[in-house]
């Protein structure tokens, strides 16, 4: 029973929690004996905190026995990305530079609205250090796997995220995406993530690698992250990018599938290099949201030169996240986090400059090619998880993580809605993402359409959880 509960979405726990028919304490229980089941292998929680999260499910409980629940999460077990602030535990980045022994008084926008909410925090996810790459493992905390096959990686940098949602440690996570966090290990690991437009979620404090990053939800259902979204894009006025506040509901019209929309289809969005698994299972949930209604036709929006621009975003990011840290801490950084600092530094400030020029006109160029189209559908991923523990995969495409993740950082720059849902399994038994993209600020849509796919295809879970 256990497990079963573990796996139910944060919805059907508050359902359950409204009849009486399901305590927070259990939920929470049961959260906590997956982590206990799976998380000496999988390393997905850095930092549980099992004695104050009965302590919250028990405070939840009494609240849904008097009838005054408080918010819209109350007694939902949660997990956060160890990038964000939280109130009473250590946030480390994944870094052994950072000390652990000092006040940790504040909690990220994010994180004050889920305790806000009543949800149940329960511990942190692993990340890279400092999340600066696509996949997960770091100095301090090591290296976290993937529930398909834990030889693989669960990618990154919100692989612990990904690995809790999908092994039911917890039914609600947060996220970052800087240039794919989200996204990536959602489409690895067989779980929902969502980029959703910059500034709709407050984020402090700014993450040093500038307005390409944002915070997120990750869980088992799109209805879920509809629901995470509504809490977490309440207003915090320490966020100077924030968006003016969206009161609505974002589970409102969830439900109006695809019926008349028209989606643009990028099989390669470029040229790029697709695992032929890879693009059989996305050519096919393509054709599966054609048979629900939706005007789908193939074209490919232009986004050359993305490649170079988020590298000079990002690169230079590290190399201002570097000049913060003490020279003498320096030699205990990732050594590919130290290479890509060293490259950012060698941008020079005009040069850099004309990188920003190009993200506008990359942005210009993506409006405009959604003045035609609602929806862009492309593969989340070119390639399913790889070998854990190295940067990228060994099939040629080598080099840095950007190397292998062009279906995602570009829109980071554009700042657009970007949403990963499963569709399917390889041959070798890995999770292949859908990923589907909308118009600047138009989350509703495109939550509207992964709840529509999602409805012919729920997320599966992977085998060692239910064994």
């Amino acid at each position: 029973m256990s497990r079963d509960v573990a796996l139910m979405s944060a919805t059907e726990l508050l359902r359950h929690f409204r009849r009486g028919t399901l305590s927070p304490v259990e939920a929470t229980q049961a959260a906590l004996a997956q982590v206990r089941r799976h998380n000496e292998r999988l390393n997905a929680l850095c930092w549980l905190d099992e004695e104050g999260a009965l302590v919250q499910a028990r405070e939840s409980e009494t609240r849904w026995r008097e009838g005054r629940p408080l918010g819209l999460l109350d007694g939902v077990p949660a997990t956060v990305k160890d990038l964000l602030l939280t109130r009473g535990w250590p946030t480390l980045r994944g870094s052994r530079t950072i000390k652990r022994d000092q006040a940790w008084t504040e909690d990220a926008p994010t994180v004050a609205r889920l305790r806000e909410h009543g949800a149940v925090l329960i511990g942190k996810t692993t990340t890279p250090e400092f999340g600066w790459k696509g996949v997960t493992d770091s100095p301090l905390t090591g290296i976290t796997r993937n529930p398909w096959n834990p030889d693989k990686t669960p990618g990154g940098s919100s692989g612990g995220a990904a690995v809790a949602a999908a092994t039911g440690m917890g039914a609600l996570h947060l996220g970052t995406d800087g240039g794919g966090s989200i996204r990536i290990p959602a489409a690895f690991t067989g779980i929902f993530g969502l980029k959703q437009s910059f500034g709709r979620v407050p984020a402090y404090p700014l993450s040093p690698f500038g307005t390409v990053a944002h915070v997120g939800p990750m869980t088992r259902s799109v209805e879920d992250a509809a629901l995470m979204l509504t809490v977490i894009s309440e207003p915090d006025d320490r966020d100077v990018y924030a968006l003016p506040y969206d009161p609505r509901d974002w589970r409102v019209g969830l439900d109006d599938g695809v019926r008349r929309l028209k989606i643009a289809y990028a099989p390669t969005l470029g040229g790029n290099r697709v695992e032929p698994d890879v693009a059989i299972l996305v050519a096919a949930a393509v054709a599966r949201l054609a048979e629900l209604g939706a005007d789908v036709e193939q074209a490919e929006p232009d986004v050359s030169g993305a490649d170079d621009i988020f590298r000079a975003h990002w690169f230079t990011g590290a190399a201002n996240l570097m000049s913060t840290i003490p020279v003498e801490a320096r030699a205990q950084i990732d050594p590919g986090l130290q290479e890509v600092a060293a490259d950012g530094a060698k941008i020079e400030l005009l040069d850099f400059l004309k990188f920003v020029k190009a993200r506008e006109a990359l942005g210009q160029r993506l409006a405009e090619f959604h003045r035609k189209y609602d929806l862009l559908v492309t593969p989340t991923m070119p390639l399913a998880a790889f070998e854990a523990g190295v940067e990228s995969p060994g099939d040629g495409r080598g080099g840095r993580w950007t190397n292998w993740t062009p279906f995602s950082f570009p829109f980071n720059l554009t700042r657009q809605p970007a949403a990963t849902v499963p569709c399917g399994l390889t041959k070798s038994g890995l999770p292949v993402g859908l990923q589907i993209v909308g118009r600047l600020y138009d989350e509703a849509t495109v939550l509207r359409c992964a709840r529509a796919y999602e409805s012919t295809r729920p997320v599966q879970t992977p085998p060692m959880v239910t064994a």
